[in-house]
């Protein structure tokens, strides 16, 4: 895949949603909720008002609606500026 998001936007590859809760019940698929974590995948250079401060690797939260979902060879990701990622987690 080589795609290179512009500007302060990042390139995430959402978490799989929960398929069994903790005691062990098996979640169907109309009653998953959209996962809330990802991996970043890539990232822009930043803007000239706010530095990049995202890199590849980080694991990150973000909000439920934010960025645009997209599709490549048959994987969804998700494209979002940096000042939508609510934490990096550790």
């Amino acid at each position: 895949m080589n795609i290179r998001p512009l500007s302060d936007r990042v390139l995430i590859e959402p978490a799989p949603a929960e398929e069994v809760t903790m005691s062990g019940i098996i979640i169907p698929d109309s009653a998953k909720e959209k996962p809330l974590r990802g991996k970043v995948l890539a990232v822009g250079n930043g803007s000239k008002d706010e530095p990049m401060v995202l890199k590849e690797g980080d694991k990150v939260l973000y909000g439920k609606y934010a960025g645009s979902e997209i599709e490549l060879e048959g994987v969804k990701y998700i494209m979002m500026r940096q000042s939508d990622v609510l934490a990096i987690i550790d």
